[in-house]
């Protein structure tokens, strides 16, 4: 699917932070910055994603911290504090 229609849909551009640690130093993490289009709270994209990590990279995680974005929302509008007047 294009970005757009995906956009439309509700997907949200998703940030992980991935920490994980090292398979040569168990006791070392490591961090690893993951982005994408996903779509909040169940973050399929991002959930196939760790699994794949799980499955097939030797460093085992320890954390992740997500942040989530909507990019196409609704406008802010605000007054302005004051008028000025053009003659």
């Amino acid at each position: 699917m294009r970005t757009i229609e995906l956009k439309l849909q509700g997907y949200r551009l998703t940030t992980a932070e991935i920490l994980y640690h090292l398979p040569d130093h168990p006791g070392l993490l490591q961090s690893f910055i993951w982005q994408d289009l996903d779509m909040a709270p169940r973050f399929p994209v991002l959930n196939k994603f760790l699994k794949f990590w799980d499955m097939s990279i030797e460093g085992r995680l320890h954390s992740v911290r997500i942040a989530a974005r909507g990019i196409i929302s609704d406008a802010e509008l605000r007054m302005a504090g004051g008028e000025f007047v053009l003659n």
